[in-house]
């Protein structure tokens, strides 16, 4: 492994302890105390004080001599260090970690993503969409034939591992990649009563709707009021103010057909 001043031999439990301290250094509290604020309403994680932009850099700054030395495994175990800790920063710097070898990805990857979201590095909104980010979009576009695994989730009692089913098509959906088995998923989660799952699907069918619009708008019409407020509001957030008054009519009912002529009418009045 290559020799670093940093990280003594380069192992990858000192790469990790390394990136570790460098975060400590870096700790702010006052982004510590925003952190607290935004994620609220998740209990018990716990910040370094970190914002991400520099956990994304410090991470790299590490990583980059270890680019051509490290395999697989050795990324591995640096990640599993980091995503061990408790700090909400350290897990989505395991994250990053991981990403930064993913072309030397093997479908075994999905084992530890598997292992993350069964054993509590995967715990929030935020560290759910980095995984899928960094690691398993990535892998997905490798191995296709991990797809219909992933996608399964959606039927999980887990809330994270459902989300993971839905973000991890974001990337291909923006690409108009896969449509057919993303509206097939977010149809199958119209029924979920979880807010953050409205929100998901909401931004998958928002990209699915960047390549072919008219099927976007034929799937939010064809399923009308089933579709949460949160998810059709997501979905349509990029509309011209028209079309999305025209679509919200058109799926929410009688009721807010009324609510946006009433609204012209004191439009017109001033």
């Amino acid at each position: 492994m290559t020799t670093s001043g940093k990280h003594g031999d380069g192992a990858p439990t000192a790469v990790a302890h390394a990136i570790i301290r460098d975060l400590q250094a870096k700790a702010d509290p006052e982004v510590t105390a925003g952190s607290q604020r935004y994620f609220r309403k998740h209990h018990g994680l716990q910040f370094m004080g970190v914002r991400v932009p520099t956990v994304r850099a410090t991470v790299r700054e590490h990583v980059a001599p270890m680019r051509s030395s490290w395999t697989l495994a050795d990324a591995l175990v640096a990640a599993r260090v980091l995503g061990r800790r408790r700090p909400h920063e350290l897990r989505i710097a395991a994250f990053v970690l991981l990403g930064r070898f993913k072309r030397q990805f093997t479908p075994s990857v999905l084992t530890t993503v598997d292992a993350w979201l069964d054993f509590g590095t995967v715990t929030d909104w935020a560290t759910t969409d980095g995984v899928c980010l960094e690691v398993v979009g990535p892998l997905l576009a490798m191995f296709p034939e991990l797809l219909p695994e992933v996608t399964e989730w959606r039927r999980s009692e887990q809330h994270w591992r459902r989300r993971t089913s839905v973000v991890a098509l974001v990337g291909f959906a923006r690409r108009g990649q896969h449509l057919d088995l993303a509206y097939r998923v977010v149809t199958d989660l119209l029924d979920d009563h979880e807010d953050l799952m409205h929100k998901a699907c909401g931004w998958l069918l928002r990209e699915a709707g960047k390549t072919d619009r008219q099927r976007l708008e034929r799937f939010l019409v064809e399923h009308g009021s089933r579709i949460p407020r949160t998810a059709l509001r997501y979905a349509i957030e990029h509309f011209p103010a028209g079309e999305r008054h025209r679509l919200l009519a058109e799926t929410r009912g009688p009721e807010h057909r009324k609510a946006v002529k009433r609204a012209g009418r004191r439009s017109k009045r001033r």
